[in-house]
């Protein structure tokens, strides 16, 4: 069994699909799908059903394919090892992140990060914080600074980096706006421009406000700020999002605080380049 055979099959299993697979892997169709058969051989077990509509782990395929992902980790993880030792990164880097990362100026640290170790290819994402967890899980990430899941996925590790408390937002003309405090209870049933489900705060609001409507969904900061400064609705954010506009008025919130808490989530093992990073993040927030 070959580090190769594995990496094809991990390919096909998480594309559910050949032709995706192979062009993903940078080979020829015919090679990968010889290789995946000749890893069948040598099992004896078939680990795709293949048919004219899909291609899905058999049993056996999905009890591999844990394995295999464990492996070609701590392959990577020897490399990487070595590579430290000697002073060097090389390589890949995938990073998920969100939008707005209060905690530090992310392109920063990636700037002074890629003139340290400009051997490592980078590449960047953004997305809600399940998704991007969700891809350091399937090993399509090497590292994501996420909020807290409410469940971390096996093999899955997570190492805290702030928390800040959630206030109000709403248009200076808001009844709400002049108060010196706002109880969340006093929020339930009132008009809300939110995040798309699992973007930004969306799911902490979800857990602590009761029923709601909201009644605008976005993917970004600043339209959230600006529907909301145009009085179509309140909203719920972190507090560092203050500093974005003053158009809005920010006002802070008693009983059962909602705090939004930024973490970081890697693979276990990490690759020696994702340590590296999250290292670099860490310092530049002063913390140890």
């Amino acid at each position: 069994m070959e580090l190769r055979q594995l990496s094809y099959f991990v390919a096909v299993a998480e594309e559910c699909h050949f032709t995706r697979a192979a062009k993903r892997m940078h080979v020829a169709q015919s090679g990968l799908s010889a290789s995946v058969r000749s890893l069948e051989r040598e099992l004896g077990a078939e680990l795709f059903v293949r048919n004219t509509r899909q291609v899905r782990l058999t049993p056996a395929g999905t009890a591999l394919l844990v394995e295999a992902r464990r492996t070609l980790a701590a392959s990577s993880a020897c490399v990487d090892a070595v590579a430290a030792v000697q002073g060097l990164l090389r390589g890949s880097l995938t990073i998920g992140t969100l939008q707005c990362l209060h905690v530090v100026h992310l392109p920063s640290v990636l700037s002074s990060f890629v003139s340290t170790y400009p051997g490592l290819d980078i590449e960047l994402r953004t997305g809600g914080s399940g998704e991007l967890t969700g891809l350091v899980a399937q090993g399509k990430l090497d590292v994501a600074f996420v909020a807290r899941p409410a469940l971390l996925p096996d093999d899955v590790a997570m190492t805290p980096l702030a928390g800040e408390p959630m206030v109000l937002a709403c248009a200076p003309s808001h009844p709400l706006a002049s108060s010196a405090r706002v109880s969340v209870a006093s929020l339930a049933g009132k008009r809300f421009v939110d995040f798309a489900p699992d973007w930004g705060p969306r799911d902490l609001v979800d857990s602590v406000v009761g029923e709601r409507h909201v009644a605008l969904e976005v993917t970004d900061v600043h339209s959230l700020l600006d529907m909301v400064a145009c009085g179509l609705g309140i909203a719920l954010v972190p507090q560092s999002f203050s500093v974005k506009t003053d158009r809005v008025q920010f006002v802070g919130l008693v009983d059962r605080v909602p705090t939004w808490e930024t973490v970081t989530v890697t693979a276990a093992p990490a690759s020696a380049a994702a340590r590296a990073l999250v290292g670099a993040v860490r310092h530049a927030a002063g913390l140890h």
